[in-house]
């Protein structure tokens, strides 16, 4: 039984923090299964600090 999952990031959110960390081009060449797990780990941590910062009411800095 497969099921698409639907993608809570958009795809010009993960590229731009592909381009900030530095692994875009494995992401274009290879797809995910190119990047390392830490690579995606990192990607998720950075997109939940960006949406923290975008909190109403958040004056936390990074």
């Amino acid at each position: 039984m497969s099921r698409k999952r639907s993608s809570i990031m958009s795809d010009a959110l993960k590229e731009q923090i592909s381009q900030e960390l530095g692994f875009a081009g494995t992401l274009h060449k290879e797809g995910f299964g190119g990047v390392s797990s830490r690579d995606c780990g990192n990607m998720v941590k950075r997109a939940i600090e960006m949406a923290e910062r975008n909190l109403p009411g958040n004056n936390k800095t990074y």
